[in-house]
């Protein structure tokens, strides 16, 4: 019997190539191997959101990427987070299991709270028992995570834990997926890259504009010169060829250093690399556009599929708790 996979993703929009080496390619190789669940976690977005508008067009966005990426809506669930509303009823549930102190200490709660001291809002310190509801309602006893997010999954193992001692064995303790996802370093060359520090490159830019951004991006700064001799280990445009042209990177490395090749010569051949690339996605890509209701319609089945297995889950948690 195959696992069961859960991953969810704040529906920021287009995705970027960030996105897509850290994350998306792995859903999309689960596929073979497990039943994959994956969430637009709407509810998620809110406890950083201040604004709502462009919210629905993003999980559009998001979806668009997903599927023209090889997400197959015929091996996955895909799904809205709130269209399946079970998930806030757990969380309210799992809330009465879970320690107060647990939360306060998640990491990620303090740099939030610091990022935005004017909204530190009570979803914002329940974020791990909605992420915790997120998983086990549908009992995936598998979670794709990288390093540095097992912290936040054996906090929903805890609670899971603590919820099955008190009322008796109901959720799988999910298990950590570990994936060696690359930590792409945006066009800034220090930051990872994020739409909201403007430094990255979006899967479905035209081919014009991938050029253009990558022109931006910062490479050795101690070179001043075409002449003077490059460090390709510490530019992000050469770690880029890594994963675009990387048949080249050798030979790419040893022109930069002996000055046969200047930086703009280089960002041209990563453009052209990452638009031959993305070439079959972008067709893909548009085909899918072209067709306005058909990303409408999986996130509708998918829902309907996630909604049969959340109904059986809460049944059998109200059943244990005493609450039917």
């Amino acid at each position: 019997m195959k696992g069961r996979v859960f991953s969810g993703a704040r529906p920021t929009g287009r995705q970027h190539i960030g996105n897509y080496l850290g994350a998306i390619q792995n859903y999309v190789k689960l596929q073979q191997d497990y039943e994959c669940i994956y969430c637009a976690v709407d509810i998620h977005a809110l406890t950083t959101l201040e604004g709502t508008e462009n919210l629905k067009e993003n999980i559009r966005e998001m979806m668009l990427d997903w599927l023209a990426a090889g997400l197959d809506p015929e091996k996955s669930i895909l799904f809205v987070q709130s269209h399946v509303p079970q998930v806030m009823e757990l969380h309210t549930l799992l809330s009465m299991v879970t320690p107060l102190g647990w939360l306060t200490r998640v990491a990620t709660f303090k740099e939030k709270a610091r990022m935005q001291p004017h909204n530190i809002n009570y979803g914002l310190v329940g974020y791990p028992v909605l992420m915790t509801a997120d998983i086990v309602l549908y009992k995936a006893d598998t979670v794709p995570v990288g390093q540095d997010q097992l912290p936040h999954l054996e906090l929903a193992r805890e609670i899971a834990r603590r919820f099955n001692y008190t009322f008796g064995d109901t959720f799988p303790e999910p298990q950590a997926l570990l994936s060696d996802f690359p930590a792409v370093i945006g066009l800034d060359g220090v930051n990872k890259m994020s739409k909201s520090l403007d430094n990255h490159i979006e899967l479905a830019a035209t081919p014009e504009e991938t050029g253009e951004r990558i022109m931006t991006a910062f490479t050795d700064p101690a070179r001043k010169y075409r002449s003077d001799p490059g460090h390709p280990e510490i530019c992000n445009v050469w770690r880029l060829h890594h994963f675009y042209n990387p048949n080249q990177v050798e030979n790419i490395a040893a022109e930069c250093r002996g000055a046969l090749r200047g930086c703009v010569e280089c960002k041209e051949q990563l453009a052209q690399g990452i638009n031959a690339a993305l070439a079959p996605f972008r067709q893909r890509r548009a085909e899918l556009a072209a067709r306005p209701q058909y990303v409408e319609e999986v996130l509708a089945d998918g829902a309907r599929r996630a909604h049969g297995i959340a109904t059986e889950t809460i049944r059998e948690v109200k059943e244990r708790m005493g609450l039917i």
